[in-house]
């Protein structure tokens, strides 16, 4: 797919001559800062009135290129056609009857469509959830359940929610875990970190399966692979730096996790729904997960997340030991049905390839003319430059935060919104929606491209 057919209701174009932040926007950041609470951050100083194909329009005038895409969530777009149509049929019917009570098709055509796209062709069942975390914390109660195993091993840089369980199997620690006023914790136990596959940060190339091996050994020596429930791994890693593991790494986990019976968990809720140019990220390594997680792209923007795995494992866990109140809202599920509709009919899988091909073009030829940019990498649109202090890239690698902060700084002030991350702050990461035209998106790279280029001269 190399060309956008989606009519879209807002103009495709950046126009940041009304200035920002505005009036209006001063007058909303006054109001929140008196209702609001100080520990919700927002990376951008505008408040948005509308958003459309790969534009976000602000409450003074102002358009801005979306490469976020509220990190990785409107892949079809902020207002999908298929998906506001949706949603307001099933408004007017119902908004809500909680499925452990009163159930609906819904839920059931959802469950029915993961068991579909999943990977593998075994027997599966899933559970429908509202955000990320709830899904990885659920996964990893049917994983002890399943296998009456405590253990749980994550993985350096990983990053899997802000809830007890999942801030303990996250990686970083500020924001997310501690701050200098103090942690959040304590946190859940049971939960163990190997060293993660960082082909860049590496210090010596090591193939994939020896950094498996690595990780297993530390596993059995300190673990004992007789306590572990579950390896819990994001094929590409988010938050920590869009880290894409060596190939051979995932299988040897994997195959490991299968002959030791322990649960192999996907956390796929930035990477899925054809974000990686693959419904799943999984697919590129040729793994089948017994358990994958999802969220995020999953329904279009609205609060839906899932589980789905090995009918086995899934239906171990007791009745009423699954399930939550507002899981699978009867709405969020019809947005789900439309937005996958959408996927499926655009071929959003193909457009994502095509979206790496344009940007990483781009970027490549970048990277050999600056030397600030460490290492480029990631698959389809989830895509990302590690930058890295002059002239130590091919020598110290030293993370270059402050630089990186800049060129988001300088790409927000010419209308563009891009996103950082990274264990040490020093990754940008593009996830634009997968609908984004390519005149849009070459618009967006130009000022990417002049952003970089004015830091690595300054």
């Amino acid at each position: 797919m190399t060309t956008q057919t989606t009519q879209f209701r807002l103009a495709q174009k950046r126009d940041v001559s009304a200035g920002f932040p505005g009036p209006k926007s001063a007058e909303l950041s006054a109001r929140r800062s008196a209702v609001v609470a100080g520990g919700v951050a927002s990376s951008v100083p505008v408040y948005v009135a509308d958003a459309d194909g790969g534009i976000i329009t602000d409450v003074d005038g102002n358009s801005f290129i979306d490469l976020g895409s509220g990190i990785a969530v409107t892949s079809v777009g902020a207002s999908d056609p298929a998906v506001v149509a949706a949603v307001q049929d099933q408004v007017a019917k119902f908004t809500h009857t909680c499925f452990m009570v009163s159930p609906y098709e819904g839920y059931i055509a959802v469950a029915e469509k993961l068991a579909e796209l999943t990977p593998g062709d075994h027997e599966k069942r899933s559970v429908l959830f509202n955000s990320g975390a709830e899904a990885v914390e659920n996964a990893v109660k049917v994983a002890r359940i399943a296998t009456g195993r405590t253990a749980v091993v994550a993985f350096d840089h990983a990053y899997h929610g802000r809830t007890n369980l999942t801030m303990g199997l996250t990686a970083k620690a500020n924001p997310y875990k501690s701050s200098p006023a103090g942690s959040f914790g304590p946190f859940a136990p049971e939960i163990y970190r190997v060293p993660m596959s960082y082909p860049y940060r590496e210090e010596a190339e090591i193939k994939g399966e020896d950094a498996a091996r690595r990780a297993i050994t530390m596993i059995e020596k300190q673990v004992g692979a007789e306590n572990v429930a579950a390896i819990l791994i994001e094929p590409i890693q988010g938050e920590g730096g869009f880290i894409v593991p060596a190939e051979g790494f995932l299988p040897a986990l994997a195959e490991w996790a299968k002959e030791k019976g322990v649960v192999f968990i996907a956390d796929e809720v930035q990477s899925g729904f054809c974000r990686t140019g693959s419904w799943f990220a999984s697919e590129h390594d040729g793994v089948v997960p017994d358990i994958i997680t999802m969220a995020k792209g999953i329904a279009g923007g609205m609060p839906l997340s899932a589980i789905t795995g090995r009918a086995e494992l899934m239906d171990a866990v007791h009745p009423g030991g699954l399930g939550g109140t507002y899981g699978g809202n009867p709405v969020a599920c019809a947005a789900a049905l439309a937005a996958i509709e959408t996927m499926e009919t655009q071929d959003l899988s193909a457009r994502a390839r095509h979206i790496e091909e344009q940007v990483m073009g781009r970027l490549r030829k970048l990277a050999e003319e600056v030397d600030i940019i460490g290492d480029l990498r990631g698959r389809g649109a989830m895509l990302a430059m590690e930058f890295v202090k002059p002239g130590t890239g091919a020598t110290t690698k030293e993370p270059n935060a402050e630089a990186t902060k800049e060129i988001a700084a300088a790409c927000l002030q010419e209308g563009v919104i891009i996103l950082t991350c990274g264990t040490y702050g020093n990754v940008v990461r593009l996830l634009p929606p997968l609908v984004i035209g390519d005149e849009l998106l070459a618009d967006a790279l130009d000022v990417l491209e002049a952003a970089i280029r004015k830091v690595a001269a300054a």
